[in-house]
């Protein structure tokens, strides 16, 4: 890396001002192309986006919010934050919308600070369930900080047991209850929560990160005005960048901007929010809705393919954009299964399933999800034959020749839809 003045260094292409890192970007670039991601937690985000983020917002300094800022300078980063916050509000319908959180988690501590105090109880689904490790496990701090109990499925048909949430919540009496997954296949009864939140006096806390783009496009029931608080992701199926938001009641909203800032950040990263803006833009639109459905009905289509292939799914389907396979009855392991699409082509996770016998770091299970592929394009004619392909891969029979041979098929299918064609022409950027 060399440059002779600042002039100079402003103003090189990164590929010029480093190679290394340009040439880093370039390969992940290739490697999110060249394979099927079918991560439930990941998506493509768009170029608009990218360039969003990608922008001199990142220069800026805002602590506090649009009007109220520690710096000075904010009068145009005060309009970028105050339009995330107005196009949040208005798709989902929220009282309040805080769009400052860095991350999910993030979003969650600031869900919890406005409605607990440290040692405070709260009720929650068991992450070997579906849950999140900010949703109680003792090594988060969540579980630090707070006293969570925890709530399961059911071993008849792997769906929330509600009347164990609701006997929990009796014998526990909580502060909070958290509704909300990161690998539950099913329609969550937000009203059922409610009811038991009502019960016991608690408030109810909404973690919505997987499905918030379903619950915009109305393809899945909104917890927004029936929950106290609800936190999202704005980069799983809502399509933006990796960051958090919250939203509120009006009761609330003190509360929730409070925690936020000066309780846990300094700094919003103004660029990224920027992103959520454009994000939030676009999930308003027609377009956006009828990709959200696309996603759920290739959901449907790959659960079909696989089961049909007889491959085991927990709950026996899905309902949105994920669903777990089960292969406790194999001689695989979760990990020996990921290991195996990833030499197919496909990009997953290995997961815990319900009731499951081996470690966290094995797993009986997967995560699939198709929130990124339908993005790129994909429907159900392509899921229908890339549920062929993973039940292929799942045999164990199947050696290194069968699965090269996979792969090339995943890369066939691939091919149909390339991803960031225009990235792959920008010089700085090798590709």
């Amino acid at each position: 890396m060399s440059f002779t003045d600042s002039d100079s260094y402003l103003g090189q292409d990164l590929a010029d001002v480093d190679p290394d890192v340009a040439r880093m970007i370039g390969d992940e670039l290739d490697r999110q192309g060249d394979t099927l991601e079918m991560i439930a937690s990941e998506n493509f985000t768009s170029v608009a986006v990218l360039q969003a983020v990608g922008t001199v917002l990142t220069n800026k300094y805002a602590e506090g919010l649009p009007g109220k800022r520690y710096y000075g300078g904010c009068e145009v980063v005060d309009r970028v934050e105050q339009l995330a916050i107005d196009r949040a509000k208005e798709l989902f319908g929220a009282d309040h919308a805080n769009v400052q959180p860095h991350s999910g988690a993030t979003a969650n501590q600031a869900a919890y600070m406005a409605t607990m105090k440290p040692g405070d109880r709260g009720l929650a689904m068991a992450l070997a369930h579906g849950g999140h490790l900010s949703h109680g496990l003792k090594v988060n701090f969540s579980g630090r900080d707070y006293e969570f109990h925890h709530y399961g499925v059911s071993r008849d048909d792997h769906r929330i047991d509600m009347d164990e949430v609701r006997s929990k919540a009796l014998e526990v009496r909580p502060a909070v209850i958290v509704a909300g997954a990161s690998a539950y296949p099913r329609i969550i009864d937000f009203g059922a929560f409610r009811e038991i939140a009502d019960e016991v006096g608690a408030r109810l806390i909404v973690d919505m990160a997987h499905i918030a783009g379903l619950v915009a496009a109305g393809v899945h029931p909104s917890p927004v005005g029936v929950a106290d608080i609800v936190t999202t992701t704005t980069h799983k199926t809502l399509g933006g960048p990796r960051a958090g938001i919250v939203l509120s009641s009006e009761e609330l909203a003190r509360d929730v901007d409070r925690a936020v800032f000066p309780g846990l950040q300094g700094g919003p990263l103004m660029h990224v929010i920027a992103g959520k803006a454009v994000a939030l833009g676009h999930a308003l639109t027609p377009e956006f809705r009828a990709r959200q459905q696309r996603v759920v009905d290739n959901s449907a289509a790959l659960a079909a393919s696989l089961s049909g292939a007889g491959v085991s799914l927990v709950s026996g389907g899905t309902d949105n954009h994920l669903l777990l396979v089960d292969l406790s009855a194999t001689p695989l392991t979760g990990a020996d299964a990921e290991e195996r699409l990833d030499r197919a082509g496909i990009t997953v996770n290995k997961n815990g399933i319900p009731f499951d016998e081996r470690p966290p770091t094995v797993t009986s299970g997967l995560r699939i999800g198709t929130a990124a592929l339908t993005t790129r394009g994909l429907g159900t004619d392509e899921m229908t034959e890339i549920g062929a392909i993973i039940a292929a891969a799942l045999d164990p029979a199947a050696g290194e020749g069968e699965l090269a041979e996979l792969g090339e098929r995943s890369r066939a299918i691939g091919d149909r839809f390339p991803l960031y064609p225009s990235l792959r022409e920008t010089a700085a950027i090798p590709g």
